[in-house]
């Protein structure tokens, strides 16, 4: 696609209050002034085709050209994962009733659509009822935590839980997945998932590119783009092995949870075995799909899969290691 076709689809998508007040953080950062750094953005935008808040997101700022050519960026982004998650297959994963309904062997959660409520009071009742007292209501086509709600499941019945999703546009309920206790003890005011990247190389194998938790802090999203942080681990073992990085780049790195004080480096995910296990066979399931970003709950005697993403995010691929991945990525071109 033309670089200019890029930029102006970058411009158009840039939150102006965000790209703003990185632009003055930056500007003091740097003791330089915000009309260089806006002449730096929109070179670099043509040259490594990234977006304009990738330029904040990577630092850009701080690095030179040698280091800028390794970040994977927006445009690079799209393009990789068109080629490897075509569209007419990346449906399974682009609606979450399609999803839930396809890859039912790596769910075990209870769920139901709103179009069915009226068919499956019983399952509604079930899930209403469940030992956590929270229900997760979604919209189905949401990305990246937006259109998710957690609720408290005492506080409705069947019709007025009904009345509340349509009127909110949720189509989608969900039983609230209970973690395990070592990740309750980490952050408990939201589920923190696992976010494994797998690719299927030229061999039909299946690799892994990526091994991330993501932390809630006060939030029951565990997103970045809601103020949570990432860490890397070792896909060996399951154990942390980065400080917590956030993409709001005016906050520092975490050594500990900053709720919690839970030390990050040496925290070891549990069921880490069965967390490569469902990410690996998940990916041989519809192999199609070649380059996939599942999200695991680890609860305390199994795992189960929350979502995959076809447009899994190159932020928490690389922030949390601080080092671009795109010529991992060329190798699989």
């Amino acid at each position: 696609m033309n670089r200019i076709v890029y930029f102006l689809y970058f411009l158009k998508r840039t939150p102006f209050s965000e790209f703003k007040y990185y632009l003055n953080f930056v500007s003091k950062e740097i003791n330089k002034n915000r009309a260089y750094i806006l002449s730096d953005i929109i070179r670099t935008s043509f040259k490594y085709n990234i977006s304009i808040l990738d330029y904040f997101y990577f630092q850009f700022y701080m690095k030179n050209n040698q280091e800028r050519i390794k970040w994977g960026g927006t445009g690079f982004m799209y393009e990789y994962q068109k080629l490897m998650n075509p569209k007419k297959e990346r449906y399974i994963l682009e609606d979450k009733i399609q999803f839930l309904n396809i890859y039912h062997d790596f769910i075990e959660r209870k769920w139901c659509s709103v179009e069915a409520f009226k068919q499956k009071k019983d399952i509604i009742s079930s899930i209403l009822n469940n030992d956590s007292n929270k229900i997760v209501v979604k919209s189905s086509k949401g990305q990246v935590g937006a259109e998710v709600n957690v609720l408290d499941s005492r506080d409705y019945n069947c019709d007025s839980l009904e009345e509340f999703m349509l009127k909110n546009d949720y189509d989608l309920l969900e039983e609230a997945v209970v973690q395990h206790s070592e990740l309750m003890k980490l952050s408990d005011s939201g589920l923190n998932t696992i976010r494994i990247v797998t690719q299927i190389n030229s061999n039909g194998e299946v690799e892994i590119l990526a091994a991330r938790l993501r932390v809630s802090v006060n939030s029951f999203v565990d997103n970045l783009g809601a103020g949570n942080f990432a860490v890397a681990i070792d896909e060996k073992n399951g154990v942390v092995i980065s400080d917590g990085v956030f993409s709001d780049i005016t906050k520092v790195n975490v050594t500990n949870h900053p709720v919690t004080g839970i030390k990050l480096k040496g925290f070891k995910v549990p069921n880490w075995d069965m967390v490569i296990d469902i990410a690996k066979k998940a990916a041989l399931f519809q192999p199609q799909n070649k380059s996939i970003g599942w999200d695991v709950a680890v609860k305390q005697d199994s795992v189960e899969l929350i979502e995959g993403n076809h447009n899994w995010c190159k932020l928490l691929y690389q922030l949390p290691i601080n080092k671009g991945m795109k010529k991992t990525l060329l190798n699989y071109l």
